[in-house]
């Protein structure tokens, strides 16, 4: 049974409703709450809008649940056909969603020590690999093999759920940040990435192409990392000088990972898959990484696909609490995926040419080098294209005291190869620059709209005190999205203080970094 999409519409509080259907009605989906919710009939009615958001997401679990089933149950003739990846992706991204939504219904049941911050974090995960699912099968023209099993109604409860818990945070007592660190990072990783280098006598495994290590390839120690009976402490892999030609993923259950390496000249992970040469975007990527409070240093991960490969991702990152510090990506199309939960990028160097840092993430980049790359004949470059597609998501990139610059190959061509600061790949897209340094390679408009979308009154696009010849904003678009934000309370929501709550995990990672503006 499928319902129309409502608009949202706001709510309250105030004059708390006698049944189900009084709150459902002030949901920006209020027809498939009303089915969903009254389905045993007659439950007994919520006393608050806690207790209506835990009812909620219970249904809202059983509906994933059953979208799994269906999603497993699915047959797909070809064994290495688009198709059959278009499936794999689906089914894990399933997964998660199920994983996410029990992770929040478990932690506000249990009254465990979670925020509002991380259950809208969450939810906003949960719908996010929805939509990764929806729109990897139809850009890759496999609606006919998941359409059965992509639920509509699964999303819309999910948007019920984050529209709920946007009111508990406006109306209840948020959780004050006070520089306590997660019970499941331990003291003494704070001084683990501050030490100029850190000591292979320091790591539990060792991996180097010479075999002097513990393995010789960088999955296999992931892979005996992810035996543990625990994962709530720390687990260091050194990785040794080497190019290393192999495709890695860190799954959902491998927690707490710090992948080390040599420095982005030195550890090199490399793979070459696209779009173009038979894979989605989703299964496209060098390195997946899905298990939350990943911590990579010093490591370059690339995609050698070229100008040509289409979609062709060097890391897809899903993992909640990650920090990536030195690293250097390297692509064309897609490089760097920042899919979903919080994450934070210091001081790291991001090649790319079309949309080429995207996601849905809430993710800061911090004092990080931009190197936009001369792209294939005719294309324009796009630099972030973020995939915002619900408006109570706490989703959105931040670009903050970092550097947008043109690579050597790019800069003989610049005056003839347009290049933009972002464009809408979904209706609520989110992206703000702030302090940062842009050649003149920035076109004066600075964004684009995303063929015709009409995003462009529903996005938010800002920028703050940026600098360099192609940060002028005189001559930008003229949409009700853009923002020339002139208030520094305005640019400081987007800090990592407030934005990634970084205070109340960053510091534990010992990753230098500015709350502030």
């Amino acid at each position: 049974m499928a319902f129309p999409i409502f608009m949202p519409i706001a709510w309250s509080t105030d004059n708390v409703p006698v049944d189900i259907d009084g709150y459902c009605v002030k949901m920006p989906h209020p027809q498939p709450c009303k089915y969903y919710l009254n389905n045993p009939p007659t439950p007994p009615p919520p006393g608050n809008g806690s207790e209506f958001r835990e009812m909620m997401l219970r249904v809202t679990v059983e509906l994933s649940l059953q979208a799994l089933r269906e999603v497993e149950g699915l047959r797909v003739p070809c064994r290495r056909c688009r198709s059959k990846y278009v499936w794999r992706d689906c089914k894990r991204l399933y997964d998660y969603t199920a994983l996410q939504l029990n992770r929040t219904l478990s932690c506000l049941g249990s009254h465990e020590h979670c925020s509002d911050v991380d259950v809208q974090t969450w939810l906003s995960t949960a719908l996010t690999n929805i939509e990764t699912c929806r729109l990897g099968s139809r850009h890759d023209h496999s609606n006919d093999i998941v359409s059965p099993a992509v639920s509509h109604n699964l999303s819309l409860l999910i948007s019920n759920t984050l529209a709920v818990t946007e009111v508990l945070m406006s109306h209840g007592k948020q959780e004050s940040y006070d520089g306590d660190f997660p019970s499941w990072v331990p003291s003494h990783d704070r001084k683990l990435l501050q030490s100029g280098s850190l000591a292979t006598a320091q790591a539990n495994l060792v991996v180097a192409k010479d075999g002097s290590g513990n393995f010789t390839r960088i999955q296999e120690a992931l892979n005996e990392a992810a035996k543990r009976t625990t994962t709530s402490s720390r687990f260091i892999i050194y990785v040794k000088s080497g190019v290393y030609r192999e495709i890695i993923e860190v799954a959902y259950n491998n927690n707490n990972i710090m992948l080390i390496g040599e420095g982005v000249k030195n550890t090199i992970i490399t793979g070459g898959r696209s779009v173009n040469g038979g894979y989605t975007t989703y299964s496209s990527a060098t390195a997946g990484i899905d298990g939350l409070g990943f911590i990579a240093r010093g490591i370059t991960f690339r995609n050698t696909a070229g100008p040509n490969g289409g979609q062709a991702v060097a890391l897809r990152s899903a993992s909640d609490l990650s920090v990536y510090h030195r690293c250097a990506f390297l692509g064309y199309q897609d490089t760097l995926w920042v899919l979903s939960q919080r994450q934070f990028y210091k001081s790291c160097k991001i090649y790319g040419t079309v949309d080429f840092i995207f996601g849905n993430a809430a993710v800061v980049f911090q004092n990080c080098r931009i190197n936009v790359r001369k792209p294939e004949t005719g294309q324009t470059n796009v630099i972030t294209a973020q995939g915002r597609n619900d408006p109570y998501q706490n989703t959105g990139i931040v670009i903050h005291r970092s550097q947008v610059r043109a690579t050597s190959d790019l800069l003989p061509v610049v005056g003839s190869v347009q290049t933009f600061l972002g464009r809408p790949w979904m209706q609520y897209s989110r992206t703000v620059f702030m302090e940062t340094y842009m050649g003149s390679l920035v076109s004066p408009s600075g964004w684009l709209d995303w063929d015709n979308s009409n995003y462009t009154e529903t996005v938010y696009y800002g920028e703050y005190m940026n600098n360099g010849p192609g940060s002028s904003t005189s001559n930008r678009v003229q949409w009700s999205g853009y923002h020339i934000i002139t208030s520094p309370s305005v640019a400081a929501s987007f800090t990592v203080g407030n934005f990634i709550a970084g205070q109340s995990w960053l510091p534990a990672t010992g990753v230098p970094f500015t709350l502030g503006l």
